[in-house]
């Protein structure tokens, strides 16, 4: 794991250039993602070659998050694991759970801590044994420090392995031209970086140079066997699967690869379409995801795509099931905002306009919690996922409760019908795979099997 005592300390600048160090020597690497989070795993997996996945402790029992890393990373030589926010930081900012050193701890994976060393020199030695003298195991075995001279390293490493008694694996020099610039939401995604090729080359490139990235692998190497035991899952009979439109281009780029995984393990098709470039939706689907993305960016070219808008609207009108989170969402409205305030046609099945606030209001994990009957489940039933946008709705809808951990503030949201979940919240299925069974089970109308 890749970890630091804050955001913004360059964990991702770090394992973008690592990854792409072992993908030049040849290594088979997976990635992974702590926490809630779609832009990391997108660069990971641009990087790479493959899907790069979340594991996150808030929405899975310790048990599946064992299993979601094991299976994930069997078909490769190393694992690495970004980590989020500072080291110890959890649920509410008061909890260890759902933090770094969490994950790491449940899947015993040694971690090395990111220190950006920029301001200050001597005081790193007592920011560094804060981190490891926090908790009795914290499974931090080497740092990085960040923003270092090269004149000065070989001094401070002397300083920090002496004081600290923990190794220093390297360093990374300040490079302002290979700074990731921002969006409002997070980073911009890797196709809005320009020369990006090039900058991960010269980030793998330095790594190479000030980082020892033997010692990195022999961390690796040394990390345990994992035992888990695998969910068990309902799914379709053998030889049956039904077809799942999936919207899937830069407008709607936000989804987990692991709730795909699940879908195809319940006998699921997922058929990729693009509201901005297809006229219509798939032939054949018995159900629809809309995810979240940056519609809003888009917003123009999805409203002159009128021959989709009008599938989609008619699909649904006629029950097509229907899953939509964050700017699926917002698509489905009949009017939404783009970042200037403009006003553009949605699909028009709901009421209301998607507008722009500006700033986050509801953000950060939730427990969902069904007042009624509907697509996933029966009244009571619980799901967990989190919010994160700068957009809000007139028609927001009350069919779920949405609750945050370990504080008092909840509201009501989604709409909901045996048909659909329409809402803001990005919901992770591994949390309830009972529920994604009644959404794969209602588009095939067809009995059940254990896998």
């Amino acid at each position: 794991m890749i970890a630091a005592g804050a955001s913004g300390s360059g964990k991702t600048t770090v394992t973008c250039g690592l990854l792409q160090a072992l993908v030049n020597r040849g290594l088979r690497t997976a990635s992974f993602k702590c926490g809630p989070d779609y832009i990391d795993p997108m660069f990971h997996g641009r990087i790479i070659g493959v899907p790069s996945r979340n594991l996150d402790p808030f929405f899975c029992d310790e048990e599946t998050v064992r299993f979601l890393l094991a299976r994930d990373a069997e078909q490769f030589q190393i694992s690495v694991m970004e980590g989020v926010m500072g080291y110890y930081d959890g649920l509410a900012g008061t909890s260890l759970q759902a933090s770094s050193y969490d994950l790491a701890h449940i899947t015993e994976t040694p971690v090395v801590q990111v220190v950006t060393i920029r301001g200050m020199s001597r005081s790193v030695v007592p920011a560094i044994q804060g981190l490891l003298r926090y908790q009795e195991n914290s499974r931090i075995g080497g740092v990085i420090l960040n923003q270092m001279s090269a004149g000065l390293y070989p001094e401070i490493r002397a300083l920090v392995e002496r004081e600290c008694g923990i190794r220093v694996l390297g360093y990374v020099p300040r490079s302002p031209e290979l700074v990731i610039g921002s969006r409002h939401l997070g980073l911009v995604t890797p196709d809005g970086v320009a020369d990006l090729q090039e900058k991960l080359r010269k980030m793998a490139e330095i790594l190479e140079e000030t980082v020892d990235v033997d010692g990195l692998l022999r961390m690796a190497e040394a990390a345990p066997e994992l035992s888990f035991t695998p969910p068990q899952l309902l799914r379709l009979p053998e030889g049956q699967t039904v077809r799942l439109g999936l919207a899937q281009d830069e407008a709607f780029c936000f989804c987990y690869e692991d709730n795909l995984d699940l879908l195809r393990r319940m006998g699921a098709e997922i058929v990729p379409f693009s509201p901005l470039r297809d006229e219509a939706l798939p032939e054949g689907i018995r159900g629809l995801l809309l995810p979240g993305g940056y519609p809003e960016l888009c917003a123009e070219h999805l409203a002159a795509n009128v021959s989709m808008r009008t599938s989609i609207r008619e699909a649904l009108e006629h029950g097509l099931p229907c899953l939509a989170e964050c700017g699926g969402f917002m698509y489905l409205h009949r009017e939404m905002e783009d970042m200037e305030g403009c006003v553009h046609a949605g699909v028009g099945f709901l009421p209301g306009r998607a507008y722009r606030t500006g700033k986050l209001g509801r953000f950060g994990y939730v427990t969902l919690t069904a007042h009624i009957p509907q697509l996933l489940g029966e009244a009571g039933m619980q799901i967990r996922g989190h919010e994160f946008h700068y957009f809000d709705s007139t028609y927001c809808g009350d069919a779920f409760h949405a609750q945050k951990p370990l504080r008092k503030r909840g509201w009501e949201c989604m709409h909901a019908t045996e048909t659909m979940v329409l809402g803001f919240p990005h919901l992770y299925y591994y949390s309830n795979p009972e529920a994604i069974w009644h959404f794969v089970r209602t588009c095939a109308g067809e009995s059940e099997e254990l896998v």
